[in-house]
């Protein structure tokens, strides 16, 4: 069983052979869900477009053909992505939690037990700019507060963000304070479903200098990008 909090729902997935069992009545499931895990993308086609000659990318996209690109809250992506920085999964996801349990809300799932919200970013906007180190964040502490801040008080609006084409919002994300182009690509595609944002990171500049060294062919996958993006990443 899989489970997972996004925004302030909660839900737990089976699967048995080819189904796949939610735990919430249908219209939750229509309403949330069906676009949260992207059901409505034709990811098969997406892999058949994959160039038959590239090896690499036809020994990745098999590798990792169950990814798809979530569509995630662009507040709880930011602050992720944020807390990504020269760190790795286990402490990111330990950041997470910490910062849910001491300032999101607490609500109780279908049977009974606790989970917690993301916090908002009116719940982290006036907090010192060190209170975070306490959940673990470390200097990127004040990356969050600051960019919460910016949010709250309107400096920034996560629904204009929302409405921006992919350039656009990319420009408008690399105004916040600590974000970079690749955390910006990064909240576009995870966050916005922008599939033409193609994250460089370290594992991803040292599979193209091993496998395209003249440069990966975003051309042939206009549109989908990010989806190669994330077998190579995966893989």
């Amino acid at each position: 069983i899989w489970s997972a909090a996004a925004g302030e729902q909660y839900v737990e997935i089976m699967q048995d052979k080819s189904r796949f069992l939610f735990s919430c009545e249908e219209a939750e499931f229509e309403g949330i869900w069906r676009s949260y895990f992207d059901m409505d993308t034709d990811y098969e086609a997406v892999k058949r477009s994959v160039d038959p000659e590239d090896e690499y990318l036809q020994a990745a996209m098999a590798f990792g053909g169950g990814v798809r690109i979530l569509r995630q809250d662009l507040w709880e992506m930011i602050v992720s992505f944020l807390i990504s920085q020269q760190n790795h999964i286990v402490r990111i996801r330990r950041c997470i939690e910490n910062l849910c349990i001491k300032y999101g809300e607490e609500r109780q799932n279908f049977d009974g037990s606790r989970y917690y919200t993301f916090p908002a970013p009116e719940a982290l906007a006036f907090l010192d700019e060190e209170a975070l180190k306490e959940c673990n964040l470390g200097y990127r502490s004040k990356y969050v507060v600051r960019t919460a801040k910016s949010i709250a008080e309107g400096q920034v609006s996560l629904e204009d963000i929302k409405s921006l084409p992919y350039r656009k919002a990319r420009g408008e994300l690399l105004k916040l304070y600590g974000i970079g182009e690749k955390v910006a690509d990064c909240i576009c595609l995870f966050a916005l479903h922008n599939l033409e944002a193609f994250p460089v990171d370290t594992h991803i500049r040292q599979a193209l200098e091993a496998h395209y060294p003249k440069g990966f062919p975003k051309r042939r996958y206009k549109g989908f990008q990010g989806i190669m993006q994330q077998y190579i990443f995966y893989h």
